[in-house]
């Protein structure tokens, strides 16, 4: 059994008392995921202000075989950051580690501390001219160390990649306290085995991300947005090679939404309208982006007309300036809240090769509607890069009993979802990580040969398994 009061009183001493919150009321915010899904229990929550705190706490938790749990901004969807229920694990924030350490215009590069917010981060670029292109419906709060910790997606992977593929060097504090310092601002590197890469994307298992040298790109001098009514998924895979093939590079983002997603956020959420006026099965929001001044709205229109003389989109509405755009993408961006405001609701993060969405689409909807009679579907995402959150929202959240029996299915939903995922050599979690949450179901879907060399890893790290114990692993 450990003793709270020991522990506080120790580490208080080595790191100071100002860095430990301590009273319920304060602590409490830190205990509940993003979702409501865990309520942790802990003895204390640290707050470092420097790289050279967190290395003390990281070691000294080693020492005396404590817990650890990183946490930053908290808006993850799979549990990751919220410690266990037991009450002996210490929460670890990076909150105020986030500060900008360097700006370089010349090379394209800036250096962040974890715990610095990602719109400050992206407003930071912009300072200088330059761009950051990780965008995330939360990026009001989340932090650059959980992007970095979860290898976040977000809205413009089509062009840029997820966040492994915008970092040239990271600082981490790994499990026995020692700082690796591979901030470094290089392009080419090839000096051994890629520590950056391992650590973004391990959730904290294997060490604390304390700052990052990410990449930038000129500033966007151009953009082209539209919303397109078409009938079906097929419609959407045959436009995205179309616009691949007219836009390069230029096309950004490319997000398939059905007609249930518009109807759920004009009905839950203020100032949300239909572009479009006429109800389409399905829709796309696409957007091609540029570092130069260029046509872009004539190119995506004349690409788009040439679509519907194939019969590939019903109606188009295209975005005549920033307010239209941010309305466009506000109707996207808030799927997620007004879910959560029509009430129960089974998430799946999955993602299929992009020309297999139509059929997996096709034959789960199908599955849903032989087995969730008291579900809807809310299929939405990211189709140009083959990642769906295939939702399942409850019909009758208002009955208390119903909304119960309802997410008491939900393994057996899972169940079926990720085997047909499974069966089409897809991913269980495409952009959220594995946290508590699938741990187990990771446990079933990846390679054995691949898990045993993680654990590997992990013991060779951490081998006294101090580092968010209970998560991925």
């Amino acid at each position: 059994m450990i003793d709270p009061e020991a522990l506080r009183a120790q580490l208080g001493r080595l790191i100071g008392a100002d860095r430990l919150l301590l009273q319920p009321s304060d602590v409490a915010p830190y205990l509940v995921d993003h979702r409501a899904l865990y309520r942790g229990r802990t003895w204390a929550v640290a707050l470092p202000r420097s790289v050279e705190e967190v290395a003390r706490i990281v070691a000294w938790c080693n020492e005396q075989r404590v817990g650890l749990v990183p946490q930053g901004g908290n808006t993850g969807y799979c549990g990751g950051a919220t410690p266990d229920e037991s009450g002996r694990q210490l929460l670890l924030s990076l909150r105020h580690l986030n500060r900008i350490r360097a700006l370089d215009a010349a090379n394209f590069s800036m250096t962040a501390e974890a715990g610095c917010v990602l719109a400050s981060v992206q407003q930071a670029a912009d300072g200088i001219e330059r761009f950051f292109p990780l965008s995330l419906g939360s990026e009001g709060s989340c932090q650059i160390g959980g992007n970095l910790a979860t290898n976040a997606g977000g809205l413009n992977v089509v062009r840029y990649g997820m966040t492994r593929e915008l970092v040239l060097g990271i600082e981490a504090v790994l499990p026995d306290g020692r700082v690796f310092d591979g901030l470094k601002s290089l392009r080419k590197d090839n000096t051994g085995y890629d520590l950056k890469s391992l650590l973004i994307g391990s959730e904290g298992t294997l060490g604390v991300i304390t700052a990052a040298t990410l990449k930038l790109w000129p500033q966007l001098r151009s953009s082209a947005t539209a919303l397109i009514g078409i009938a079906a998924p097929a419609d959407a895979i045959a436009l995205l090679g179309l616009l691949r093939a007219a836009a390069g590079e230029r096309l950004s983002s490319f997000e398939l939404l059905p007609r249930i997603a518009l109807e759920l956020t004009m009905r839950h959420v203020d100032g949300v309208t239909d572009p479009l006026g006429t109800p389409y099965p399905w829709y796309l929001l696409c957007e091609l982006t540029a570092t130069a001044p260029e046509p872009l709205s004539e190119l995506l229109q004349q690409t788009l007309a040439g679509a519907a003389e194939r019969s590939l989109l019903l109606d188009a509405a295209f975005a005549g300036s920033e307010r239209e755009r941010a309305a466009l993408w506000r109707l996207r961006e808030s799927v997620p809240e007004a879910q959560r405001r029509s009430g129960a609701s089974l998430k799946h993060d999955i993602s299929i090769p992009v020309a297999q969405l139509p059929r997996f689409i096709d034959e789960a909807s199908a599955w849903v509607g032989r087995h969730v009679a008291d579900g809807v579907l809310v299929c939405y995402g990211h189709a140009g890069d083959g990642n769906l959150h295939f939702n399942v929202n409850h019909l009758d959240s208002a009955d208390a009993a119903a909304r119960r029996a309802f997410l008491a299915r939900e393994p057996v939903i899972r169940r079926a979802i990720h085997d047909l995922v499974a069966s089409y050599h897809g991913s269980i979690s495409a952009e959220h990580g594995i946290g508590r949450l699938k741990r187990e179901e990771l446990q079933r879907y990846a390679s054995p040969v691949g898990l045993d060399a993680m654990r590997a890893i992990k013991r060779a790290l951490d081998p006294n398994g101090i580092m968010n114990p209970g998560k991925l692993l």
